[in-house]
């Protein structure tokens, strides 16, 4: 497993989206693909379209694209075309998998920056396996906030990346790359600002406001840090 780290010296108030890292992740996930027309893709988790823009601008083809997501007002805004599906559903939920039926073989899934938000990471690979032969996924992991949680003395929200990879390999052949990134900020306000309206919970919601204000005045850094786990696999399943 490799690691490498991307540090982004620009002050996150001075965008009108927030999810500057989200973004910068599904570049990654899509820019490393070989292949340049898929059969079918299902798009898990797909926010308002990240992997969708990435497969267009690296001008990549493919039959049918289904977008799969728990929040209408994110499928709302994630783009249209004759080949798009979109399907809302919930991924932690066996109804979310009865809406699939294309022939795995012919499927391709990739995900990015949603299964950190998994119930039972067991319950949610095992399905996802049986969906399609080839994964594409990206997956924030417990290094994310590291200093922050730490400064709290609070545990992360989200899996470790050895809890991750544990459950993937039962399920998958898989190769895993760990990315690192910092975000700088301003002010320590604009950072927990960043936190509120990115959707990346910092774990936050586990304080009282006394000690989201005590946290602010003693956090020691001027970025934050995030860690995802990029996994390229090949399902198991029969």
């Amino acid at each position: 497993m490799s690691n490498a780290m991307n540090e982004f010296s620009r002050f996150a108030h001075q965008y009108d989206q927030h999810n500057m890292i989200q973004a910068e992740v599904a570049k990654r996930l899509i820019s490393g693909l070989s292949t340049n027309h898929y059969r079918n893709i299902i798009d898990l988790g797909c926010g308002s379209g990240a992997v969708y823009h990435n497969i267009q601008e690296q001008k990549i083809s493919y039959d049918t694209f289904m977008a799969l997501d728990s929040s209408k007002e994110m499928l709302a805004i994630h783009p249209n075309d004759e080949k798009i599906q979109k399907i809302h559903a919930d991924f932690n939920t066996p109804e979310a998998y009865q809406h699939v039926s294309l022939k795995k073989e012919e499927a391709t899934l990739f995900s990015a920056s949603a299964l950190q938000w998994s119930k039972d990471l067991d319950f949610v690979f095992s399905h996802l396996a049986s969906l399609a032969r080839e994964a594409h996924f990206a997956i924030f992991t417990s290094g994310t906030f590291h200093t922050l949680h730490l400064t709290a003395g609070i545990e992360s929200p989200i899996y470790t990346k050895e809890q991750l990879q544990e459950v993937i390999e039962c399920y998958y052949k898989a190769t895993f790359t760990l990315q690192s990134y910092r975000l700088e900020f301003k002010t320590v306000r604009d950072m927990f600002r960043y936190i509120k309206k990115s959707g990346v919970s910092g774990g936050e919601k586990q304080l009282s406001y006394k000690q989201v204000k005590k946290l602010m005045e003693i956090y020691p850094l001027d970025y934050l840090e995030f860690e995802v786990l990029f996994v390229e696999a090949t399902s198991l399943a029969s």
